[in-house]
C-alpha cells in the first residue's frame, strides 16, 4: 500500500483518555515513518457531501500532540454520527467516506468510540478494499465485555472523580443531617454506580442487575431505600447517600404509578414504548419517599443529584494515561506491524489487551451483524466483589421484620404499628 497516511477520529460520547489514544497513535505512526491526519467530529464530516479537508481535518505531529495525554476531552472533538440509517447501512455516507479517504490519501484508520462508532468502523473496513481499520473501544460505563475482565478506558478515572464527589456529598449529608439520592450514569449496567458507591462508602447502591432479567416497580425500589433510611436511623444516623444507576428506570413496569408520582404522562416512542430516558429518576424517588414521610407526619430533607457528565472529560488518572497509550500503540502495531497478515488486517479489529499483551479481535467476532451492537458486560451479582459491596451497605432485610426486638424499634422510628410496618414492607426485595 506504500506510504499512505494514517487517520484517527473519535466518535460517541467523551471519556477520559481520548487524547492519550490520539497522542500514541500519532507518535507511533510518525516513529514508523507515516503522516497522520486528525479527523474532526467522528464520522460527521467525512460521511457528508460537504466534507472540506481544510476545515474538517488537522495534520497531527509531535508538536500538536505534545502533552495532550494529560488532558481530558478530545482535541478532535467527537460526534455521534454513524453510517447507519433506519437500521441499514447508509450507502451514500459510506461512499462519502470512501471519497474522503481517497482525497486525504488515507490507508489506515483508527477509530475510538462506542457501539455505533465500532459498527461504522466495521462497515468501512468491509466496504473499502485494501484499507485497514482498528477500533479502540471506550466508555465510562465499563459495560463492554473485554477479555481478561479489563476495564474500558476512562472508567477508572470516572470512578475516581465520582468517588470524590460522593465523599463530599457524604460529608455534607453528615453535617446537615440530610439524604442525597444520587443517580449515576449507566443505562445498561451498574459498574460505575457500584464502583463509586463501594469506594465512597455510600449507604446503599441500587443497580439494574440486582433485579435479574425481570422488571421491578417504583414501590419496590423505594421500599429498599426507605428500609435503608429507617435502619440507618436505628443505628443513630439520620442521613446518608443512596446511589442509583440510571438503568434502574429501564426496569420499571408500573407506568401508571410512575405517571401518577411524576404528575404528567411519560412520552412514548413511535413503537409505543415509554421513553424512560425522559423520566427524572432522582425526582421520582424523592417525591415518593417524601410522600411516605409526610403521611407519617415526619420531616425529611432529600436532595437529588445526577453524576455523569462531570466525569466524561476529566483529566485521566495515571492508569488511564498508561492504558490509552498502550491501546493507541497497539492499534498501530496491528495496522503497521508484521505480526498480522493482510487478510486479518483488512477484516479490521477491535484493539484489546490480555495480560499485558496486544489482543486484536476481528470485527466479525464481536459485532452483531443485525444490530451492530456488542454484548453488554453486566455486574455479576454472584461475584465475590458484589458480595463484599453488599456487605457494607445498610439494607433492611425481610427477615429482620420477624425479629420482635428489631420490629419494635423500627415501628417506633417509622411511627407505624408493628402490623402496619410488616404489611408496608411485605414485598421488600432482598438485594
Amino acid at each position: 500500500m506504500g506510504k499512505k497516511k494514517v487517520a484517527v477520529l473519535v466518535g460517541g460520547g467523551p471519556a477520559p483518555g481520548l487524547n492519550g489514544v490520539i497522542s500514541s497513535v500519532t507518535l507511533e505512526s510518525i516513529q514508523r515513518g507515516y503522516e497522520v491526519v486528525g479527523i474532526y467530529n467522528g464520522f460527521k464530516w467525512i460521511s457528508s457531501a460537504s466534507f472540506d479537508p481544510k476545515v474538517h481535518t488537522i495534520a497531527l505531529d509531535r508538536k500538536v500532540v505534545d502533552g495532550i495525554h494529560f488532558k481530558g476531552g478530545s482535541i478532535l472533538g467527537t460526534a455521534r454520527d454513524s453510517l447507519i440509517k433506519n437500521g441499514k447501512i447508509d450507502t451514500e455516507k459510506v461512499n462519502n467516506v470512501k471519497k474522503a479517504m481517497e482525497i486525504l490519501d488515507i490507508g489506515y484508520l483508527v477509530t475510538t468510540g462506542g457501539d455505533d462508532t465500532a459498527f461504522s468502523a466495521s462497515i468501512v473496513s468491509k466496504e473499502i478494499k485494501n484499507f485497514y481499520v482498528a477500533h479502540v473501544p471506550k466508555t465510562i460505563d465499563n459495560d463492554l465485555p473485554l477479555p481478561g475482565e479489563m476495564p474500558t478506558f476512562g472508567f477508572q478515572t470516572a470512578r475516581e472523580l465520582g468517588t470524590d464527589l460522593l465523599k463530599n456529598l457524604l460529608e455534607d449529608a453528615r453535617t446537615t443531617g440530610r439524604w442525597y439520592f444520587v443517580v449515576a450514569m449507566g443505562r445498561s449496567a451498574g459498574h460505575l454506580a457500584l464502583g463509586m458507591g463501594i469506594a465512597a462508602g455510600a449507604t446503599l447502591t441500587i443497580i439494574p442487575e440486582q433485579f435479574g432479567d425481570g422488571k421491578t416497580t417504583l414501590k419496590s425500589v423505594c421500599d429498599i431505600i426507605e428500609g435503608s433510611m429507617l435502619k440507618r436511623k436505628l443505628q443513630g444516623m439520620d442521613w446518608g447517600i443512596a446511589v442509583v444507576a440510571e438503568g434502574v428506570a429501564y426496569k420499571f413496569g408500573d407506568f401508571d404509578q410512575l405517571e401518577k408520582v411524576l404528575g404528567r404522562p411519560i412520552p412514548k416512542d413511535p413503537h409505543g414504548h415509554p421513553r424512560l430516558a425522559e423520566v427524572p429518576l432522582g425526582d421520582l424517588l424523592k417525591r415518593e419517599i417524601e410522600n411516605r414521610y409526610a403521611e407519617r407526619e415526619q420531616k425529611i430533607t432529600i436532595v437529588t443529584k445526577d453524576i455523569g457528565y462531570e466525569l466524561r472529560c476529566a483529566d485521566p488518572i495515571p492508569f488511564d494515561i498508561e492504558y490509552t497509550r498502550e491501546l493507541g500503540y497497539g492499534a498501530m502495531d496491528f495496522l503497521l506491524g508484521d505480526d498480522y497478515n493482510a487478510d486479518f488486517k483488512e477484516a479490521g479489529a477491535m484493539i484489546s489487551l490480555v495480560e499485558g499483551n496486544l489482543n486484536p479481535i476481528p470485527f466479525h467476532q464481536i459485532m452483531d451483524p443485525d444490530s451492530g451492537k456488542k454484548t453488554i458486560r453486566l455486574v455479576n451479582t454472584y461475584s465475590y466483589n458484589y458480595k463484599v459491596a453488599r456487605a457494607f451497605m445498610t439494607l433492611l432485610q425481610p427477615n429482620e421484620l420477624n425479629n420482635p426486638d428489631q420490629l419494635s424499634k423500627l415501628s417506633s422510628i417509622a411511627k407505624m404499628d408493628e402490623i402496619t410496618i410488616k404489611k408496608h414492607f411485605e414485598t421488600l426485595p432482598r438485594i
